[in-house]
């Protein structure tokens, strides 16, 4: 996701002014993502781009932070767990596809496998598959898989409370009032 454009930055301006350009850009990003990352647990294009909305917002307020007190300190602190929840549901995103491509490239092997115990046979006898090279590997990955699954879910589920917490609690509009947002 590229990052939006700070409209009306001046180098010749204060610091505060153009750190409050900045953290209102970055600010609008957030909420700007925030309705399709939380609209379904599986916008995971949506949660991943909010994730680096939050890192950027975050990084941001590390620097200019003094410039806007405690609310900045807040919005910081709730940018990292945003952050760090999205980044872990991004993890199980990442790991999901790759199990399923290893059980499929197993399943392949074991099915070449089966056949060539076949030999000329018009049909394949059943006991064949004890042959399979990979025949428990399949359980561990599919377990895996439940749990990259569970996981996911559970994380979803703490992504939307800390959202949702954060929007209650007035953590971004505090910034906005500080002149941040």
């Amino acid at each position: 996701m590229k990052a939006a454009k700070v409209p009306g930055l001046d180098p010749g301006g204060s610091l505060r002014a153009n750190a409050a350009r900045i953290v209102a850009t970055r600010l609008d990003e957030l909420r700007s993502l925030a309705e399709e990352a939380t609209s379904a647990a599986d916008a995971s294009a949506a949660q991943h781009d909010m994730r680096i909305a939050a890192k950027r917002m975050r990084y941001v307020l590390e620097v200019t932070g003094p410039c806007f007190g405690e609310e900045a300190t807040r919005a910081r602190t709730a940018a990292k767990h945003l952050q760090t929840v999205l980044g872990d549901i991004h993890d199980c995103d990442v790991m999901l596809p790759r199990v399923a491509a290893q059980i499929e490239r197993l399943r392949a092997e074991d099915v070449s496998t089966v056949l060539r115990g076949g030999g000329e046979e018009s049909d394949l006898d059943p006991s064949l598959v004890r042959e399979a090279p990979h025949r428990a590997a399949y359980r561990g990955l599919e377990l895996l898989t439940v749990h990259l699954e569970a996981r996911r879910a559970l994380l979803y589920e703490r992504f939307l409370e800390l959202w949702r917490g954060h929007v209650d609690r007035g953590t971004w509009s505090a910034l906005d009032r500080r002149g941040g947002g």
